[in-house]
């Protein structure tokens, strides 16, 4: 940990530096204790422009500036437009080392409360749209986006980074309402084990247990992500468990052979996938919380079967039932939508105009919904 710690100070120290215009720090009091944070503007904010806000929690023993950097939304946020907040954690207790209360750590430090009286403090002070607060993490920070999960109604969706769920914490979850949720881990994490620990729930039991908590289906949808980096030793799938109707998506990307590691990262403080990155994938996942075009009849997107024409840089829809109705969207990595259209059965989209590059399609209807990944080759 403090290697990998040492290396983003050097980093941090001789090649980047801060906008004074775009990053914020600020203070605020709370159960006597005076607690810190980074706060990020977007570029281009409009006047009366109301943003969506995440908070992205650091890790153990590591601290905000360090989240921001090594688990990076900023442009991503320049370019779909949204606020994020990198707090700090307070000392622990008995190793001295910044961290984040989860309800287990005899401190009585209120995390949770800290949280929440921080986004009330900024909501008061920047246009944050209160419908679209997300909260994300790493390590430590995952767990404690699981614990806001369980013990807030603030946030429209949570998404972990090498974090799990501690046995307490899942067996007192006192949620009882579907919120999306996100796991990315690897399999060869050494820190938080992929297949749990002492205390620690394994990453299959987290997953069952928001699946039937959102009342998503057992069975997923799994996309093998392209290994487009054959040197990170690692590779990546993606299994979806898809909303329907008033239930809530679970996602989860297993990285196999990933270390304790943020996806994508500019530094590598281990095995380090590089065929997805974890901030995009993550606000891919937060921004599907967006209302969509209610459609009125729903049939044959259970079996719906997705053709992608690479000379012809075109996508074919094919329903099960000939008149289904559906909204089909268009995403970048970024969170950019470049079109959304409601169609009716069988239907070609032609992609002439999208630079070459990933894309998601999200196609919804009324009460069932599919993701499907595919690389632009012509622009």
């Amino acid at each position: 940990m403090k290697n990998w710690m040492l290396s983003l100070f050097l980093v941090l120290t001789t090649g980047l530096t801060l906008s004074a215009q775009s990053t914020v720090t600020g203070k605020i009091t709370h159960d006597g204790l005076q607690r810190t944070y980074r706060f990020y503007i977007p570029q281009n904010l409009k006047a009366g422009q109301k943003l969506p806000l995440v908070f992205n929690l650091h890790g153990l023993g590591s601290n905000g500036i360090q989240q921001e950097f090594y688990g990076d939304f900023r442009k991503i946020a320049d370019t779909a437009g949204f606020f994020i907040v990198h707090p700090d954690g307070t000392k622990h207790p008995s190793l001295g080392q910044n961290y984040w209360n989860v309800g287990v750590e005899p401190s009585g430090v209120d995390d949770l409360g800290f949280l929440e009286a921080l986004l009330d403090t900024l909501s008061f002070q920047y246009p944050i749209d209160l419908s679209r607060v997300f909260c994300t993490g790493m390590s430590n920070g995952g767990f404690m986006s699981y614990f806001m999960a369980c013990n807030s109604d603030r946030f429209a969706a949570i998404a972990s980074v090498t974090g799990s769920m501690t046995t307490p914490m899942l067996q007192n979850c006192g949620r009882s309402t579907p919120i999306p949720v996100l796991e990315i881990h690897g399999t060869a994490d050494e820190v938080v084990p992929y297949d749990g620990s002492s205390g620690v729930e394994s990453i299959n039991e987290v997953l069952k247990f928001w699946i039937q908590l959102n009342k998503t289906p057992t069975t997923p949808q799994v996309i093998k992500v392209l290994d487009t980096n054959v040197n990170d030793n690692s590779t990546a799938e993606h299994y979806i468990y898809p909303a329907y109707g008033s239930s809530a998506s679970v996602e989860h990307f297993k990285i196999i052979g990933g270390g304790h590691t943020w996806p994508g990262a500019i530094i590598n403080i281990g095995v380090t996938n590089q065929d997805i990155s974890a901030s995009k994938e993550i606000w891919r996942f937060f921004s599907q919380t967006k209302t969509t075009t209610a459609i009125n009849q729903t049939t044959g997107l259970q079996n719906l079967e997705v053709q992608y024409n690479t000379n012809a840089s075109q996508v074919t829809i094919v329903p099960e039932n000939s008149e289904s109705r559906y909204v089909v969207s268009c995403h970048d990595l970024q969170g950019r939508e470049y079109f959304s259209r409601q169609l009716n059965g069988q239907s070609t989209l032609d992609l002439f105009e999208l630079l070459p590059g990933y894309y998601y399609l999200q196609i919804r209807s009324a009460n069932q919904f599919k993701i499907f990944r595919f690389f632009n080759h012509k622009g």
